[in-house]
């Protein structure tokens, strides 16, 4: 293989389960011209060996075997063996439509983008069925023309999108060029480095097609088990925060910023449960919604009136007590 068009860098942990699905949807793509690292990230649970079965039979997998050091160094160790032209980072338990690959790819060449973006669903595993999420790409907020770039949305920008990876094409050159690394942390280990991309993009294209499919209802997947690492999001939006500071950029993107990460704060602290939950209501009154400049600003600031509402309440409870 002369060149490879697009290196697929998958993280694997203990998913032995869903893993032989996820390897064939990807050595089963349409576009043949790829190579796919996998990062095995101490897996204890038979992931193992079914990686090694798929290098013998495919000279395009290339595995290695590390300890355990969480998905976000995973994928930058992956990247650093990666010899690609394009960048794909895709979740171990997730499976793709055969087509996802070229289809991202030919957006990319057609339009010299430094990231594609198509459109995603949710599998829910147990009821083996599948539900459309079109808030994983808010299309009507996009341009109709092709390419563009943040300037071009007409929603908060951090809304625009989710600040996963799996759903883009990065081109590596862009990439390279911006240093744009994943945060080595347990959760939110891809925020840092997509929202990066999306401020810095010049040239950005869309699939307009659901080509990837998250599997959800995992009961031991880090989605669902969040507890563990509650404060992971608050590392993440102030790592952002000051790569857009660094960029210039602030002046900006403020209020989209401040407006986001008073959504982000909300959506973590009604999906935690207790004791948790607790222990970051009492750290957002006390410091993070200061430090997130949302203390003082008015209703008519916020994009989201219900969110804003929730703030009041949740300041208003904390004050009861």
């Amino acid at each position: 293989m002369n060149e490879i068009k697009v290196s697929v860098i998958l993280p694997v942990y203990n998913v032995k389960k869903y893993l032989y699905q996820c390897m064939d949807s990807i050595l089963g793509q349409t576009l043949k011209e790829i190579e796919i690292i996998c990062v095995d990230d101490g897996s204890t649970d038979g992931s193992t060996e079914i990686l090694k079965e798929y290098e013998k039979k495919d000279s395009r997998v290339r595995a290695f075997y590390r300890e355990n050091k969480g998905a976000g160094t995973a994928r930058n160790y992956g990247m650093a063996q990666a010899k690609g032209k394009y960048f794909s980072f895709l979740d171990s338990d997730d499976f793709f439509e055969p087509d996802m690959l070229e289809l991202a790819y030919e957006k990319a060449e057609e339009y010299e983008t430094d990231i594609v973006l198509f459109r995603a669903d949710e599998y829910l595993t147990e009821e083996k069925h599948f539900q459309e999420t079109p808030w994983t790409l808010l299309m009507p907020e996009l341009p109709h023309y092709e390419p563009f770039n943040r300037r071009h949305m007409t929603e908060n920008i951090f809304k625009v999108v989710v600040g996963w990876a799996w759903d883009k094409l990065f081109s590596r050159k862009f990439v390279e060029k911006h240093h744009l690394t994943f945060q080595e942390q347990r959760t939110s280990n891809d925020l840092l480095f997509v929202f990066s991309a999306i401020v810095l993009a010049e040239r950005m294209g869309v699939v307009d097609k659901v080509l990837v499919h998250q599997r959800c209802e995992v009961r031991n997947s880090l989605s669902s088990t969040r507890e563990k690492s509650w404060d992971c999001f608050y590392k993440a939006l102030t790592a952002l925060r000051s790569r857009i500071r660094e960029e210039g950029l602030w002046w900006e993107l403020e209020k989209d910023f401040i407006n986001y990460a008073l959504h982000f704060s909300l959506w973590n602290l009604n999906t935690l449960a207790e004791p948790t939950h607790t222990m970051l209501r009492d750290k957002l009154v006390n410091e993070w919604f200061d430090d997130f400049e949302i203390t003082g600003k008015s209703r008519e600031y916020f994009y989201n009136k219900q969110e804003f509402d929730q703030y009041k309440e949740i300041l208003t409870t904390a004050n009861w007590k």
